[in-house]
């Protein structure tokens, strides 16, 4: 390996084949390169699944009610469900030990005012623990409380592209905004990954919702989070099981699809997990069947490279060379193409990822990337296969006899 004599006669026969030594090279850095290419799409298509899931907690479970499609137990179809205050207890109630974060939603479209400036948002009645359910960051002030929800507080807070586009440069904090007429302060300003449509919302304590646009206790949605120590099938059990509860509850027929609507983000992951599965598995086998064309190149290759030299070959043979020598010989050269045009192959891979970045977004194609340690462990593994590839050409020139290779022509 360490033959310096070895090396200037690689070297040499490299310099005076470059044809070949640049097609030996071209099958093997195009095949790290597909395969590094893919991978990095198969990971793109893994982020952009979990940008999906970024506003939300990942266990959460959704709450609807609509109505009836089917008739049961004496009510007739399209009767209209309501869900109330008391239905949250009623879950709790059913499920201890398994509900991790519970709030209710009540939806309001309201005009807000500050000053000369105005604007249509919408309202999120919620209670505290909506904001670990929709990974809600507070930037100053504070979240809605307990006390805000007991008292019925007129305490707001704002997303941050409600203060910019309403208070301008001012701090909103402490501030009065008009709601429809009702003066609410603003006690906190948040920021949310979901992009601007979840940062122009206003969240309101659900109590204060409902008494001042109802007086009633109406709820439009009741969102929960299940313990993180269920398994997926567990989770989705449970998002079932609730579904179930509230038809009963309702008197809704078992196979009515539209009146009780019960969703989790579990499903949604299976579902999707599984279909990654099966592109990464496609991909994987793709980008193998692109590094085991490359071998196979580098094996013709270098039978071909045998064929070419075994007038060299049994010259050297005549002169005293080892068989040993012939064979290292060959496959030093072979694994010396094989690793330079794998690192260029690779380097192509990691700068045409960089290149694509978030271009094929409209695809579901986000941030395409590649972890380094694998695809190292591809490129070594294709060496080696080079070197194997190589090394039954190798063998065949150790045992050529010198006067039939004097021979040939």
């Amino acid at each position: 390996m360490f033959n310096k004599d070895r090396w200037i006669e690689i070297f040499e026969a490299i310099s005076k084949n470059k044809l070949r030594t640049i097609l030996s090279g071209f099958t093997v850095a195009l095949g790290i390169l597909i395969f590094t290419v893919l991978l990095g799409m198969g990971n793109g298509l893994h982020n952009s699944f979990l940008t999906s899931f970024v506003d939300d907690a990942q266990n959460i479970i959704f709450v609807r009610v609509g109505r009836t499609s089917k008739a049961n137990k004496g009510f007739q179809e399209g009767r209209q469900l309501q869900l109330k205050n008391e239905d949250m207890s009623f879950i709790k109630d059913n499920n201890i030990g398994k509900v991790e974060y519970l709030t209710p939603r009540v939806y309001l479209g309201v005009n807000a005012k500050y000053k000369k400036e105005s604007g249509s948002y919408t309202i999120r009645s919620v209670n505290p623990d909506h904001q670990y359910l929709e990974k809600t960051i507070i930037m100053k002030g504070r979240y809605l409380n307990d006390s805000d929800i007991e008292k019925r507080s007129k305490n707001i807070v704002i997303g941050r592209l409600v203060e910019n586009d309403l208070f301008k440069k001012e701090d909103a904090l402490e501030k009065y905004l008009n709601i429809d007429g009702i003066a609410y302060k603003v006690v906190g300003v948040f920021q949310d990954s979901g992009g601007d449509n979840e940062e122009r919302v206003i969240y309101l304590p659900y109590t204060t919702a409902q008494l001042l646009f109802g007086n009633n206790d109406h709820l439009d949605q009741i969102n929960l989070s299940y313990n993180m120590s269920m398994s997926t099938e567990q989770a989705i059990a449970f998002s079932d099981k609730i579904e179930e509860d509230f038809k009963k509850k309702f008197k809704v027929a078992p196979d009515d699809q539209s009146a009780v609507r019960v969703s989790s983000f579990a499903e949604g992951i299976k579902d999707t997990l599984v279909v990654l599965g099966g592109i990464n598995i496609v991909i994987f086998f793709v980008g193998i069947g692109t590094l085991i064309s490359g071998v196979i190149g580098i094996g013709n290759i270098m039978t071909f490279t045998v064929k070419e030299r075994t007038k060299e070959l049994g010259i050297r043979k005549a002169l005293g060379a080892t068989p040993r020598s012939i064979v290292g010989m060959i496959l030093q050269e072979a694994m010396l193409i094989t690793f330079i045009a794998g690192y260029v192959g690779l380097l192509m891979g990691i700068i045409s990822l960089k290149l694509i970045g978030n271009n094929l977004e409209d695809f579901f194609i986000l941030n395409p990337y590649v972890d380094t340690p694998i695809i190292i462990l591809a490129t070594i593994t294709l060496i080696f296969a080079g070197l194997l590839a190589g090394y039954i050409p190798a063998r065949k020139a150790s045992r050529i006899k010198p006067i039939v290779a004097l021979r040939d022509e």
